[in-house]
């Protein structure tokens, strides 16, 4: 159910100026019906002014002479048919001033790591133009020296929900498109829940390929475990000085 603007100002004014009862005021501005009470009692929304539900067109005083007669009566918000088919205008995703700055390293990351990502699902990511994403692209923007790539979900310029709902939509387009993707590509366009389920597969590092298949014998294994045995006592019995010699022969 749609709800009035200013909802608890509305609540303030039913109470002030009708007889509603307090549950037909806390349907209609989507508050509880305690709520509404302690609105009445001065315990709730101190300092707030009401707010005139009929000037602003909210509910008519016919609808409100309805609800008084009929305590079961539900209190129906005003509908104006002029409104229908209005669509709120979506402009670009407005980016806080302090995190503006960071808006080149996280559209580097997404070329980087996303390259399947078009400029306008980048754009609408982070909040950007295209033109600085094609700067960013094509390493021609002014301060790519000093850019590094970072996620923008850890910069907090988008969900991360909202960056696996683009990937996958990029995912699909290619599938419906035909275009071929490389394994590498295909690891890129799995999402974040996804990934953290795949099973891991053991690697072992070039330098030391083919040893898990090198063993061997146990005779020299033995043997040379036997060179590497030392004798502790011949290493106390030094050789005697030609002074002890000399004493025994006399």
């Amino acid at each position: 159910m749609a709800l009035p603007i200013m909802a608890k100002a509305t609540a303030v004014w039913l109470v002030d100026n009708t007889t509603l009862s307090f549950k037909q005021i806390a349907d209609f501005c989507g508050l509880h019906e305690l709520e509404v009470n302690g609105i009445a009692d001065g315990e709730v929304a101190i300092g707030i002014k009401g707010f005139d539900p009929i000037v602003n067109k909210q509910l008519t005083q016919g609808e409100i002479d309805k609800a008084e007669a009929s305590p079961a009566h539900k209190l129906q918000l005003w509908h104006n048919p002029a409104a229908d088919g209005e669509q709120k205008r979506r402009g670009p995703r407005y980016t806080p001033l302090s995190k503006r700055q960071d808006r080149p390293a996280s559209i580097l990351w997404l070329v980087k790591f996303h390259p399947e990502l078009t400029d306008a699902q980048i754009s609408k990511l982070v909040g950007t133009t295209k033109p600085t994403i094609l700067a960013l692209r094509e390493r021609t923007h002014w301060n790519i020296a000093n850019i590094q790539p970072i996620d923008p979900v850890a910069l907090g310029l988008c969900k991360q929900i909202e960056l696996d709902a683009a990937v996958a939509k990029a995912a699909a387009k290619q599938a419906k498109d035909g275009e071929v993707m490389s394994n590498e590509d295909r690891l890129k366009l799995v999402s974040t829940e996804q990934s953290l389920h795949m099973d891991t597969e053991p690697k072992i590092p070039s330098s030391i390929g083919g040893l898990e298949n090198f063993t061997l014998a146990d005779a020299d294994i033995e043997e040379d475990k036997e060179d590497l045995l030392v004798d502790a006592d011949s290493l106390f019995n030094l050789p005697k000085g030609g002074g002890e010699d000399e004493e025994e022969e006399a």
